[in-house]
C-alpha cells in the first residue's frame, strides 16, 4: 500500500485533461481538479452529467470522491453522486446541479469539480439491540446550535 498511489488514466476524448493539483508539496491541495470536455448550459434547478473524457484505474485499496470546487459552489453549481469505486473503469462524469436562479454555462476546459483520493476499507456490519451511550448520543442536525 503506497501513500502516493499511481492512478492510470485513459484519455477517451482528445480534449480531456489529466486531473491536476493547482498547489503541490507539503501545503498542497487535498484534491485534483477535473475539467469538462464539452460545453453544457445548466438551467436553474437542472442536473446534468458532464463528461471529463477520462477513465481511470485506481489501485484496489483506493477510490475517489468527486467534490465541489468552492468557487462554483458559491455561485450555486454543486456536485452530486460522486463516489468512484476502485473496480470502475468507465468514463468519469461529474453530476452537476445548478441551484442558482440563473443559467450557468460550463465550457470545454473549465475546472468543474475536484477528485479526492480515499483509502478503501471494508467494514463488517454487526446487528445489535443496543448502542453505547455518548455525550452527543442522538443529537443530529442542528444539535450544536449551528
Amino acid at each position: 500500500m503506497s501513500d502516493n498511489p499511481q492512478i492510470l488514466v485513459q484519455r477517451l476524448h482528445p480534449a480531456a485533461q489529466l486531473p491536476r493539483y493547482a498547489h503541490t508539496g507539503p501545503w498542497g491541495d487535498l484534491a485534483a481538479d477535473l475539467a469538462a470536455v464539452s460545453q453544457s448550459t445548466l438551467e436553474p434547478g437542472e442536473t446534468v452529467a458532464v463528461s471529463t473524457g477520462l477513465a481511470m484505474a485506481f489501485p484496489a485499496d483506493f477510490g475517489g470522491l468527486v467534490e465541489d470546487r468552492s468557487g462554483l459552489a458559491v455561485r450555486g453549481l454543486t456536485t452530486l453522486a460522486g463516489v468512484i469505486d476502485p473496480g470502475y473503469r468507465g468514463e468519469i462524469k461529474v453530476v452537476l446541479t445548478n441551484l442558482a436562479a440563473t443559467p450557468h454555462t460550463v465550457f470545454a476546459g473549465d475546472r468543474i469539480a475536484q477528485l479526492r483520493l480515499v483509502r478503501r476499507i471494508e467494514a463488517r456490519f454487526e446487528l445489535t439491540d443496543t448502542l453505547e451511550k455518548t455525550a452527543r448520543d442522538g443529537g443530529g442536525f442542528g444539535s450544536t446550535g449551528a
